[in-house]
C-alpha cells in the first residue's frame, strides 16, 4: 500500500511539473542558428542558444531574425535603414 502512495505522488508531482514548464515557456527573439524537423535554434542577444519546438518550421529560415511566441514562429520585421 505505502508503495502504491509514492508511485501516486511521483505521477502526481512529474504531471505538475510538465505542465508548469508549459505555462512559463517563455517568448524567445533572435536569430535563427539551425532548423530540424519541428525544432528551431536561436541565438538571442545575450549570445545564449534556444531551442525550440514550434508548429510552423517553415517559416524560420537560417540566418534569419525571428520572434517566437508559444509555439509559432514570427518574421521580425526590419527597423531602420543601411
Amino acid at each position: 500500500m505505502k508503495l502504491k502512495s509514492i508511485l501516486v505522488l511521483l505521477v502526481a508531482i512529474v504531471f505538475t511539473l510538465g505542465v508548469v514548464g508549459l505555462a512559463f515557456a517563455a517568448d524567445v527573439k533572435g536569430k535563427v542558428t539551425k532548423v530540424e524537423g519541428s525544432k528551431v535554434t536561436v541565438k538571442t542577444a545575450d549570445g545564449k542558444e534556444t531551442t525550440v519546438e514550434v508548429k510552423n518550421p517553415k517559416e524560420a529560415k537560417v540566418g534569419q531574425d525571428v520572434e517566437i511566441k508559444g509555439d509559432k514562429v514570427q518574421k521580425k520585421a526590419v527597423t531602420g535603414g543601411y
